[in-house]
């Protein structure tokens, strides 16, 4: 199906592994910025409107920019992200973007060129990097290339896609079929998704030159600071479409497409999405993206606090930092995919808090997805997780003075951002201290994960390491109160000595902690009752 033969990849994926390993490429260093940083998901068309059309545009992003981040860590009024990645912004005929017609173009819907031009610019001088959404395993079947390709055999963009005479006969491993009825002729062509999404053939030289000229308009032209890689284990498909994932030739691409983005700017920061386990993702370093979204820790936070057992929560992230550094994987709670947290979480604000508070305590460079801040619900279909932002109670949420795209929430006005702004103990005020904290506290932003054992599993105990002050998470997952919670840990935890436990969120007394010679903490009980659904933030200040 494709032009270059298996075992010509093969060959090409061993040998840049053993270039990579003989020149000492772990790739990617750390950008300043990334280090306590958090990012912040935008979907445009649902954040902000800023004329009246109903959807969202680039100028009403840049009129909530100071929501996200007003330039000034002195003030927390903002949600202090360092980082947004906007979901597709590219000419589309659909509502979410993915299916691209025109990589080099704005949606006129959201604006122009130059309307994006000025959000770089507004948003550098905050300091928000800017991250968009680069959609490269397909283009739209309105795509000229495509359109070309599907109407003239000898067109030279016909190798730039997959088409057969007949129907190949073959499904893929979840029994679907993914070769679509061509409406310009007779035969076929293949889709992963859906017939509007036609594949993009990434072994072709042809298509590799295309994407790298695609990325150095946005890096260059536009300013961008990098990209969020859409659907990327899906990049190379076999057997005429029946093996699709993870497949030799996607690593090739992938370690060629980033070398060439480094070229253009070294400090690019790229994140992948490979739904799938640490160990499916882990062949995807060290030297082909920076970092990719971590769905595994995602189900960890999620389950733990769903079920009130701590016992599955650390095991990914240690296994994470014994082979990267934290900027290197992007941990998070949903995405513009899934049902959203207070969905999963059945509308429990308590719980919701604590998952915000695990994910932001917790190692990585964290991504939060528009409106988990504000615990705005969503279930499936796709359109019913990209709903409007909340902003007041306004008629449109404060969204738009027209009639939205697609309708708010039903809780759109008492659940919005001039509500919770009032109401210190809010979700949303939750989130700005604890991405302020995880911006301003060392050991939040880089620290190492050391775990403590509890005599509860509904106990969740771990320190972030830091050489001067340690800061200590303890909660409680469980429905009711916990006495006498006791904290150990193996030897070599902290440095010996004695700390005053310092609260970083809400006024507590909390006992001071003693580190045995050896390094351990041994029967340390921070508070006498742990309250349901409570934690604790601690601050691990040396005694003079």
């Amino acid at each position: 199906m494709r032009r270059i033969a298996f075992a010509s990849i093969t060959a090409a994926v061993l040998a840049g592994a053993a270039a990579a390993a003989a020149q000492g490429t772990a790739a990617a260093p750390a950008a300043p910025w990334t280090r306590g940083a958090t990012c912040y998901e935008v979907f445009v068309r649902s954040f902000q409107d800023s004329n009246g059309d109903g959807v969202g545009d680039l100028n009403g992003l840049i009129q909530k920019l100071d929501y996200i981040n007003d330039g000034n860590p002195a003030t927390q009024r903002d949600l202090g992200a360092q980082c947004i990645w906007l979901m597709p912004i590219a000419e589309s005929p659909s509502y979410h973007g993915y299916d691209v017609v025109d990589y080099y173009r704005v949606d006129r819907e959201y604006g122009t060129n130059d309307d994006f031009k000025r959000l770089m610019a507004e948003a550098h001088r905050r300091g928000i990097h800017v991250l968009v959404d680069m959609v490269l395993n397909h283009s739209s079947s309105d795509n000229p290339w495509f359109l070309d390709a599907a109407r003239n055999p000898r067109s030279r963009y016909r190798n730039w896609y997959m088409f057969s005479a007949q129907h190949p006969g073959v499904k893929n491993p979840w029994g679907s079929d993914n070769w679509h009825k061509s409406p310009h002729g007779d035969e076929y062509y293949f889709g992963l998704f859906w017939s509007g999404m036609p594949d993009l053939n990434v072994e072709n030289p042809e298509v590799v030159a295309e994407t790298k000229r695609i990325a150095s308009f946005w890096l260059d032209s536009m300013g961008v600071d990098g990209f969020r890689l859409d659907a990327i284990k899906h990049l190379v498909e076999a057997g005429r479409g029946a093996q699709v994932e993870h497949l030799p030739g996607t690593h090739v691409f992938l370690r060629d497409y980033a070398a060439y983005l480094r070229t253009v700017k070294p400090d690019a920061y790229t994140v992948g999405e490979v739904w799938d386990s640490i160990g499916a993702v882990m062949p995807y370093y060290p030297d082909q993206l920076t970092s990719h979204f971590m769905f595994e820790l995602s189900d960890a936070i999620l389950n733990a606090v769903k079920t009130g057992n701590a016992s599955r929560l650390l095991p990914g992230y240690l296994r994470l930092q014994e082979t990267l550094p934290p900027h290197r994987y992007a941990p998070f709670l949903r995405n513009h995919d899934q049902s959203r947290t207070m969905t999963v979480l059945e509308g429990d604000v308590a719980r919701a808090k604590m998952a915000a508070t695990l994910l932001l305590t917790l190692p990585g460079l964290p991504f939060l997805y528009y409106g988990e801040e504000l615990g705005i619900a969503g279930d499936k279909p796709d359109e019913n997780l990209r709903t409007p932002m909340h902003w007041t109670s306004a008629p449109g949420a404060g969204f738009t003075t027209g009639t939205p795209w697609r309708a708010p929430q039903a809780d759109w006005a008492t659940r919005n951002v001039a509500a919770q702004n009032a109401d210190r103990g809010s979700l949303l005020n939750l989130h700005r201290r604890l991405i302020h904290l995880r911006a301003q506290k060392p050991a939040l932003a880089s620290g190492e994960l050391v775990p403590l054992t509890a005599g509860s599993a509904a106990v969740a105990a771990y320190v972030r390491r830091d050489a001067r002050r340690p800061v200590l998470v303890v909660a409680n997952l469980g429905s009711t109160p916990l006495s006498g919670v006791a904290l150990n840990s193996a030897a070599g935890a902290l440095r010996a000595g004695r700390y005053t436990a310092r609260s970083l969120l809400d006024p507590v007394s909390a006992a001071p902690v003693r580190v045995t010679a050896n390094g351990r903490v041994h029967g340390y009980v921070p508070v006498p009752t742990l309250r349901p659904m409570q934690v604790h933030v601690l601050e691990l200040v040396p005694a003079r």
